[in-house]
């Protein structure tokens, strides 16, 4: 238990604070008078009354203003106005009482200023002294940690006011790289400069920086924590805007960095003519909706005014999720525009379905996020990845066309150039299917936008590497060269919604993606700023370890986002256009229907060769991990030592299954 939460009555407390004020009222009248050299006890029964008078008006005043309401532990500037007020007023009061009875050759016109600063001194002082008081018996019942604050704005100063009032971080230092700022104090606090740092830690023992800065973009904000890296301090950050109860900060308004601010890409703000050409007043489709891609689209969408917003997913919980998130921000948004929200359970698969939602729903945009995009787990079910990567984006295409859908968007992935897994040739392969589409003209215009690793996504390096970190290492790299572009899910949206707006049939757009970083830099700069020291052959010392477990099936040491290196720019400094060969619509048709029996007849060996004839580039490795592969190899061993009679249209491993 808290010293300050001593489980007293709420009216109890107030009447003990009424009583210890009527005390400093009547000291302040006493040494009023005594100031001004006359014999108060020589007044007789005047004093007494000006005793009374004054305590009474004073409480009474006071309980007017609600300067009871306020508790002494977090009084802040509004209660010092609120005790000015009260004073100024009981004064005025009582002075009126004085000179009233006193006549004009002998009162004292100082009588009043001299009470109110008095007044001032006792009401105001008494409960400066109880609140450091039950500060300082809460530190040491408690003791803060020491925290440095990166930032003296008005941010930095909210902060520490707040965390004064709390119990669990001790101010020290502020910080900040204004020259106009470095030396002064605030709120009591010192202002240094970022080349004091070092001796700053050192000096009073801080193992925590707080970051104060909301106004400073991402790449002022990665520069920050470029010098702060080394340091051996966890660096958080405090959100634009604190939640302010009883003047504290909870513990979880202070968290870990933003990963953004490691990249330093700050987003062009959207083109709103692009954001609505697609959505504003019309009906909505997005497939694959409750994964965090499509969720996020789903966000964004209901902030552009739809008529409808039709989800679809296969995954049931989190199509009910999302359902309710989008409700209610509707309700808070308030905006007096009807969106009307349609879940739907069911797979891009279903082409029954698929064509019953469009023409249901009049849908005019089809958003299409549904698809397995995680390496290790498509490469070891092939079949699923192609039925679902493939076929899938096949269905929806076919549907909207057939239902003259205005605008298909397909969100692909920098895994779909020159692929050496199998999910991303499924990307590309998908990727051809829309451009082929697209050449034999129609209502409908297919587009594609593709990019890279999406931060906050499910599968994310980020929130792994910060548990690993968490829970004492090691951290684990595939490899020390491997490198991947990122964005923020936030921007990936918004750049998927303009890109799709700016479509005339068959575009494959290119999010630009900054430069691609290495992954491992990217985790000891988590480590760093978390606190600890990287442990390696040349500091054994260190606190987290890097293990190496050597790259995944499929996966590739470099991303790339074009295939080849016609690109030009669109009115969206960040989204490109691509002019890519494409496979024509007849000879892609033989490979979909070869590659359909193959999956019917867990042909695996077909499947590879189908995709390596459709997809330019795509290498995969010898040793599949599909345990399909070893079912398949090993029915082919026994039907050929038992040397089998099989026609030539007989599935291989049909009877296999079937048995």
């Amino acid at each position: 238990m808290h010293l300050h939460t001593i489980p007293l009555s709420r009216t109890l407390k107030q009447v003990f604070m009424m009583l210890a004020d009527s005390v400093m009222i009547v000291m302040a009248l006493v040494l009023s008078f005594a100031l001004l050299d006359k014999d108060f006890l020589g007044l007789g029964q005047r004093f007494y009354f000006y005793l009374a008078i004054a305590t009474a008006i004073s409480i009474v005043i006071f309980v007017r203003i609600g300067l009871y309401r306020a508790i002494v532990l977090y009084m802040g500037l509004q209660s010092s106005f609120q005790i000015v007020q009260g004073v100024t007023i009981a004064a005025s009061l009582l002075g009126a009482s004085y000179f009233l009875s006193q006549s004009p050759q002998t009162a004292d016109y100082s009588f009043v200023p001299i009470f109110w600063m008095n007044a001032l001194l006792f009401i105001g002082g008494s409960r400066f002294i109880a609140k450091v008081l039950l500060q300082s018996l809460i530190q040491n019942f408690r003791p803060k940690e020491p925290v440095i604050i990166y930032g003296a704005g008005s941010s930095g100063m909210q902060l520490v006011v707040a965390l004064q009032n709390g119990d669990q971080y001790l101010p020290v230092a502020f910080v900040d790289d204004s020259y106009h700022m470095i030396g002064s104090t605030v709120h009591g606090i010192r202002v240094y400069s970022p080349n004091s740092l070092y001796e700053l830690i050192e000096s009073f023992a801080v193992r925590q920086i707080l970051l104060a800065i909301p106004s400073a973009t991402h790449a002022e904000r990665k520069e920050i924590l470029n010098r702060l890296e080394h340091l051996p301090v966890h660096v958080k950050t405090v959100p634009d805007l604190f939640d302010m109860v009883s003047g504290k900060v909870g513990v979880d308004e202070i968290r870990d960095i933003d990963i953004e601010d490691l990249l330093g890409r700050d987003i062009v703000p959207p083109n709103p003519e692009l954001l609505g050409a697609c959505i504003s007043g019309q009906s909505v489709m997005v497939t694959g909706a409750a994964g965090s891609i499509g969720s996020e689209l789903c966000r964004q969408i209901i902030n552009i005014n739809p008529a409808k917003l039709i989800l679809l997913d296969s995954f049931e919980y989190g199509l009910y999720e999302l359902e309710n998130e989008l409700k209610e921000s509707l309700q808070l948004i308030n905006s007096g525009n009807k969106v009307e929200i349609f879940a739907l359970l069911g797979s891009v698969c279903n082409r029954t379905q698929m064509e019953n939602a469009i023409k249901s729903f009049d849908v005019d945009t089809v958003y299409h996020v549904a698809a397995y995009k995680q390496v290790p787990m498509v490469e070891k079910n092939i079949i699923e990845g192609v039925q679902n990567n493939i076929f899938g984006t096949l269905i929806a295409a076919k549907s909207a066309q057939k239902h003259a859908v205005k605008n298909f968007v397909l969100i692909s992935t920098d895994k779909a150039v020159r692929p050496t897994n199998y999910m991303g040739a499924t990307k590309r392969f998908a990727e051809q299917v829309l451009q082929a589409m697209a050449q034999g003209g129609g209502a409908t215009k297919f587009s594609m936008v593709r990019f890279g690793n999406v931060l906050g996504s499910s599968g994310s390096v980020v929130p792994l590497f910060r548990k690993q970190i968490s829970s004492g290492g090691p951290v684990t790299v595939t490899h020390p060269e491997v490198t991947r572009y990122f964005m923020t899910v936030q921007e990936a949206a918004q750049l998927v919604i303009q890109a799709g707006s700016m479509a005339t049939g068959g575009d494959v757009f290119v999010l630009d993606m900054h430069e691609p970083i290495r992954i491992v830099d990217l985790a000891k700069k988590m480590v760093h700023l978390m606190g600890y020291d990287i442990k390696d052959e040349n500091s054994y010392r260190g606190d987290i370890a890097i293990e190496y477990t050597g790259l995944r099936p499929g996966e590739k040491l470099y991303e790339e986002l074009l295939i080849g290196e016609s690109v030009t720019g669109t009115e969206h400094p960040k989204i490109m256009r691509a002019e890519e060969e494409t496979l024509p619509w007849e000879k892609l048709e033989a490979l979909i229907q070869r590659l359909d029996r193959a999956c019917q007849e867990l042909n695996l060996q077909e499947i590879r060769e189908v995709l390596i004839a459709a997809v330019a580039g795509f290498e995969p490795k010898e040793a599949a991990s599909d345990p399909l592969w070893k079912i398949y190899y090993a029915e082919v061993a026994r039907q050929k030592s038992q040397e089998q009679s099989v026609t030539k249209d007989a599935p291989k491993v049909t009877k296999l299954f079937k048995d």
